[in-house]
């Protein structure tokens, strides 16, 4: 049964949006601000005048500025994926709800047109009960 886009933006019930619009919104800025704050990658540089180490001291030493760095941006990647599926779940939980109320509807506009049939037809019939008479 082809639906037009007209029916069902009508058949939205845009009370329940615009409730949950606040919420969404407060969730997708806050994903925002934490990808949009964080830099890129972390960017270890190494002074070329550090002759006071020894090459593996300094090797190792690096390393460990990198692993530090790959740890700090492995733990931000994981609180932002954690903040995108909460924002996700709260998406698919008010499609859900739409779509719940969007089977109402239909439910619903089925019975109206059911029943405004059957009037309809009493009323016919009694127009030509009432014209035989």
């Amino acid at each position: 049964m082809a639906i037009g886009w007209l029916t069902i933006l009508k058949t939205v019930p845009w009370t329940d949006v615009v409730r949950n619009a606040p919420q969404i919104a407060e969730g997708a800025r806050k994903l925002w601000v934490a990808i949009g704050t964080k830099p890129t990658a972390p960017k270890i540089e190494v002074e070329a005048n550090q002759v006071t180490l020894s090459s593996e001291t300094h090797t190792i030493d690096a390393l460990q500025e990198r692993l530090t760095a790959v740890e700090s941006a492995w733990s931000d990647l994981h609180g932002q994926m954690l903040a995108s599926s909460e924002l996700i779940k709260e998406l698919a939980e008010q499609n859900a709800q739409l779509i719940k109320k969007i089977e109402l509807n239909r439910v619903r506009t089925l019975w109206l047109a059911g029943a405004t049939i059957c009037i309809a037809a009493i009323a016919t019939f009694n127009l030509i009960l009432t014209f035989l008479h």
